[in-house]
């Protein structure tokens, strides 16, 4: 068991390192810019209090880049080996549920899992908060009051979103009627709430002028509505990805993730299955007031998805097809350029020196990384002739578009990148 095990682990890690330097994404630039200007403190108390998550991913991230740089491949390590770990305590809970067998069946559907691959090669939060709540489920089945609220904790100040995993914990020791277990696990999360609170305030304020000012942006943050609740299922079985025609990737991936929840809702154990899906209901209702509702934000589910499959006690054949779906997904993923994040890296390199790029000051944060000497200027404020560059990358969000705000200006020429497009303008 020990070398399978060995070798399950030493795949898992080699594959992670496929594409690892691909282009940093948005929201990657916007961490590697935050980590390389700010210090610790002003992490927290000038970065934080405009953003929408829990500081300590970016604080533990900016230790390590002092070691190891902001290179892509130095920022998103943390999350691979955050992947790893997790995969690890996945197997301790099979085992500690069942036996090592199951342990070793769920730590490779975790560790192969396409979603899983994706995130474990992304410089965010989301690998770091799954790893803390499987160590915190963990040492709830062990009994690990301490431990259980360290680890608790840790996940709050790195995702919100773990509360609702660690609300469904407590009322699942209600519903058992362990109260005085209850007393014993919760401090943990109380007083991280108490502690955070004067943070989450400003923060609410925040992201509640961002959805008045910001014309769709609750569909960027996932309003509970039906196209949100099917694709949580769909993109925990497929990924990241989608291909054409699009009746076939419905088709395959439909089936796909029919298969699997009927393998892992067959399974007997009660206890997963309520901490599986209950998250999941305070997040739907909670986001028709607060939107938050994307399938990544609730990544931590995965190793409970894993688990619920694994500890199926039959199915065998239909485990192993899951297996190899999950595989399948992982490998389409990091074999096809096309599945990769937005490529900045390319788009920055084509821009002359000391350029001067039109878009959203606000996404500017890949060009920032890529070339600090290119300016950026909004593009709400054209000027008043000659040629322009303009990136139209997120006007959508805004409720705009390039032709309103060009007026008089003449399209020359768009240059396409994956999921970019840069534009040549003229008056």
């Amino acid at each position: 068991m020990k070398v399978k095990l060995l070798f399950l682990f030493l795949a898992a890690f080699i594959i992670r390192l496929i594409a690892l330097n691909q282009s940093l994404w948005l929201d990657e630039a916007i961490t590697a810019n935050v980590i390389k200007n700010y210090s610790y403190v002003h992490l927290v108390t000038q970065f934080s209090i405009n953003d929408f998550h829990p500081p300590l991913h970016y604080e533990l991230l900016k230790l390590w880049s002092s070691f190891f740089g902001t290179s892509e491949i130095a920022l998103r390590f943390p999350s691979l080996f955050a992947s790893l770990i997790t995969g690890y305590f996945v197997f301790l809970i099979g085992k500690k549920l069942k036996n090592q067998a199951v342990g070793a069946s769920a730590a490779a559907l975790y560790l192969f899992n396409p979603l899983i691959v994706y995130y474990s090669q992304e410089a965010r939060m989301y690998s770091l908060v799954t790893l803390f709540l499987t160590i915190s489920f963990y040492c709830f089945l062990q009994k690990k009051s301490l431990f259980f609220n360290i680890f608790s904790s840790l996940a709050l100040f790195t995702h919100y979103g773990a509360i609702f995993y660690l609300i469904t914990i407590f009322l699942y020791l209600l519903f058992k009627k362990r109260y005085q277990i209850i007393l014993t696990m919760v401090p943990g999360t109380i007083i991280t709430l108490i502690v955070l609170s004067p943070l989450i305030i400003h923060q609410f304020l925040y992201a509640t002028r961002a959805l008045v000012n910001v014309t769709n942006w609750s569909l960027v943050l996932g309003k509970a509505d039906l196209k949100n609740l099917i694709l949580i299922p769909l993109k925990f079985v497929t990924g990241r990805i989608s291909f054409y025609p699009k009746i076939a990737y419905f088709t395959i991936s439909v089936t796909a993730a029919l298969i699997t929840f009927f393998v892992a809702f067959s399974s007997s154990s009660k206890l997963l299955k309520f901490i599986f899906i209950t998250p999941l209901i305070f997040a739907f209702i909670i986001s028709f007031n607060s939107p938050m509702f994307q399938y990544f934000r609730y990544l931590y589910l995965i190793p409970i998805l894993s688990l619920l499959i694994a500890s199926n006690n039959s199915h065998h054949f239909l485990k192993r097809f899951i297996f190899i779906i999950f595989l399948g997904f992982s490998l389409l993923y990091l074999s096809n350029q096309d599945y990769y994040r937005e490529d900045w890296k390319s788009l920055s390199s084509a821009l002359p020196a000391n350029a001067t790029v039109y878009m959203i000051p606000s996404f500017g944060d890949p060009i920032k990384y890529y070339r600090p000497d290119v300016n950026i200027v909004d593009i709400k404020k054209p000027p008043v002739s000659g040629s322009i560059t303009v990136i139209p990358y997120g006007l959508s969000i805004y409720g705009l578009n390039q032709q309103q705000l060009l007026t008089g200006y003449q399209h020359l020429a768009t240059l396409p990148y994956r999921q970019l497009t840069l534009e040549l303008w003229q008056k």
